[in-house]
């Protein structure tokens, strides 16, 4: 049985305490995104690592769309280099704070969801196949969510680090096999 996670998406975050330019900065910026009806901050598109950075006048700066932790840190060195390139004084690089990690496993085996929702019991599990076609299981620790699929694909999200996801897939897994269902 597969156990290989693979992390689809980090979303992190990270403030320069300080206000920014937008203007100048979609200006001395390629790449970048810069439309205040659409979108209240500039997308800076980074190539490698292929990210996006949502820079905002506040001086918050999201990153997402790495696929780890390191590519994060590097996409935001590259985002800092650039803003001093263009006339931004940045003091310090400022602390990068991981918000959502999102990962998908496949645990190569069908799953009955109409059976692991009765089996899990349904005030922790969310099962509504005309709305969603995946069954939500909310854990508390690690404190993530997982969308199981009929096909046996699980999808995490909310972990912090990737044990969390890990975690959290290694947990559903001993459910479902607790329960036979597996």
């Amino acid at each position: 049985m597969a156990n290989q996670i693979k992390i689809e998406n980090v979303v992190a975050s990270a403030s320069f305490d300080q206000d920014l330019d937008l203007e100048r900065i979609y200006n001395k910026f390629d790449n970048a995104e810069y439309n205040q009806e659409k979108f209240p901050g500039v997308v800076y598109r980074l190539t490698d690592p292929k990210t996006a950075a949502l820079i905002f006048s506040s001086g918050k700066l999201v990153c997402t769309g790495a696929k780890n932790v390191d590519d994060v840190e590097i996409a935001v060195d590259k985002v800092i280099e650039k803003l001093r390139g263009a006339g931004v004084e940045i003091e310090e690089k400022p602390e990068t704070i991981v918000q959502n990690i999102v990962a998908s496993a496949d645990l190569d085996h069908p799953l009955n969801l109409n059976q692991i929702a009765i089996g899990f019991g349904l005030e922790s599990v969310e099962y509504e196949p005309e709305q969603f076609p995946g069954l939500v299981y909310r854990l508390d620790e690690p404190n993530v969510v997982l969308l199981l699929f009929g096909s046996g694909k699980i999808v995490c999200t909310g972990g912090r680090e990737p044990e969390d996801c890990e975690k959290g897939v290694e947990r559903v897994k001993k459910d479902l096999e607790d329960l036979g269902l597996l």
